[in-house]
């Protein structure tokens, strides 16, 4: 005999119960895999929308992904940042002694494009 008294324990509110826990628990897993197979698809996501070069490289980056996560860090940088505009803001500021004059190029550059 227990101290405590067991509501719902050997009838059939106990295995009801136990059939809405696990459906719940199944549920909240799917959930989060999705939710995480969403996240870790953004890269892929990204570069289709801006018609990348690089899709090739940021898929197979994405794939290994799931092993080593660090390289999909390396993804996700790939697919948002444009190399192009990079490195010549990179070449600009190199080039220029004038910091001033490095920025009023790259403002240029962004207006003619």
């Amino acid at each position: 005999m227990s101290l405590f008294s067991m509501p719902f324990v050997d009838s059939g509110v106990d295995a009801a119960l136990h059939g809405v826990a696990a459906i719940v628990m199944v549920v909240t897993v799917a959930a989060a895999a999705f939710g995480f197979w969403k996240i870790h698809e953004m890269p892929i996501n990204k570069a289709h929308k801006k018609q990348h070069q690089q899709i090739g490289l940021i898929t197979a980056l994405t794939w290994i992904g799931f092993i080593w996560h660090w390289v999909w860090v390396i993804a996700v940088m790939v697919a948002f940042l444009d190399g192009d505009k990079a490195l010549r803001r990179i070449r600009d500021v190199w080039r220029e002694k004038d910091p001033e004059v490095a920025a009023s190029t790259a403002k240029e550059e962004q207006n003619n494009a």
